[in-house]
């Protein structure tokens, strides 16, 4: 599978662009500010139906402009695939699959697999538990849709509970039985994604750890922990001991939208005792290890976006990544870097048909 073109009209900074793209590798090199990331952005895109940097899509228009439209042309094994996302001011967002609209974003979740790596990943580490849950499931609903069905309707469950409870409030009433519909239906969706939540991680800590340390040459032993309410008690004997609490908060308490990962280096978490170069191959493990679970659950080769990947990184745990990167194992790639030569002269060792863009 790979990306042959794609078009691009008042995406962000971009008025109207189109590019044909190399089977393997594609770099876009320039100054800072001058829409590299926006490409690989306008790539995810295509993926997600959504900006991996901006989720307010409107956002997303060029500044002065009432829409946008990117428009991919994919090889799927021996298909021609075409995909359009476009966004009208006023108007629902639409994404197309050859000329068909989905009904639901959700369905084409999977459809065109891809891992992204970025500076922003930093929000991983630095932000709270939402961000690190959300990375969680990025990763299985990408190749598991009943996973993604069950989170969706337990977010829904959730907000429906908490507005429940905050009529309680300001009613100053209780009905124990129409709370009890909601709490059966969390149970449900809740117990399900744990223990996909849990069988996911026995998989990919694994490989994750394998991927740190070939980046970080040994020097380092990294882990990664999942946190979870379930893991002491049953989500009944969590919503029966936390009802006083909700009802005093008026939001629901405890649950697996209260999940965690704790991200460690050595015994201690990353985020505070952790170096920025530690931190940068921390994340670019964790990517890259999510590049090969999808890869080993789908069967398809996901695309491979490098965002700035060389920046704060030392000479050794560049060439660590780009040893790992040039395996067989990858597919297309597509890279931004400020330094064109430095760019050019690390993917020449790859051996590989490569294209420079200079933005």
């Amino acid at each position: 599978m790979y990306l042959q073109k794609i078009s691009l009209v008042n995406f962000k900074n971009i008025t109207s662009q189109t590019f044909d793209f190399q089977e393997k590798i594609n770099c876009f090199v320039g100054d800072n500010g001058i829409g590299k990331t926006n490409i690989l952005d306008a790539i995810y895109y295509l993926s997600f139906a959504k900006s991996y940097f901006n989720p307010i899509a409107l956002q997303n228009i060029r500044h002065g402009e009432d829409f946008f439209m990117i428009e991919g042309n994919y090889i799927l094994g021996e298909r021609d695939e075409k995909i359009v996302c476009s966004l009208k001011k006023g108007q629902k967002k639409i994404l197309k699959r050859n000329d068909k609209a989905y009904e639901k974003f959700s369905e084409h979740i999977g459809q065109i697999p891809l891992v992204i790596i970025s500076p922003a990943d930093r929000d991983l580490i630095v932000e709270g538990s939402e961000t690190r849950r959300k990375f969680i499931d990025g990763v299985i609903s990408q190749q598991d849709k009943d996973y993604l069905q069950n989170l969706i309707q337990y977010n829904k469950v959730v907000s429906q509970r908490n507005a429940l409870l905050k009529y309680f409030a300001a009613n100053r009433t209780f009905d124990a039985l129409n709370l009890k519909i909601y709490d059966e239906q969390l149970i449900s969706y809740g117990t399900i994604i744990y223990k996909k939540r849990a069988a996911f991680l026995e998989r990919f800590v694994p490989i994750f750890n394998e991927k740190y340390q070939i980046i970080s040459e040994d020097k380092e032993t990294v882990n990664l922990v999942y946190k979870s309410q379930l893991q002491t008690m049953s989500f009944e004997k969590l919503l029966t001991q936390n009802l006083e609490k909700d009802k005093i908060l008026q939001y629901t308490t405890v649950g697996i939208h209260k999940d965690d990962l704790s991200f460690e280096i050595g015994e201690y978490p990353i985020k505070k005792f952790g170096s920025q170069g530690q931190q940068k191959s921390y994340l670019i493990a964790l990517k890259l290890a999510q590049f090969q679970f999808i890869k080993e659950q789908s069967n398809v080769v996901p695309i491979l976006l490098l965002d700035d990947v060389f920046d704060k990184l030392d000479e050794h745990r560049v060439s660590q990544i780009i040893n790992l990167v040039n395996k067989d194992e990858f597919g297309q790639i597509f890279i931004t870097d400020t330094h064109a030569e430095r760019t050019e002269e690390v993917i020449k060792k790859s051996n590989k048909p490569y294209q420079m863009f200079k933005l």
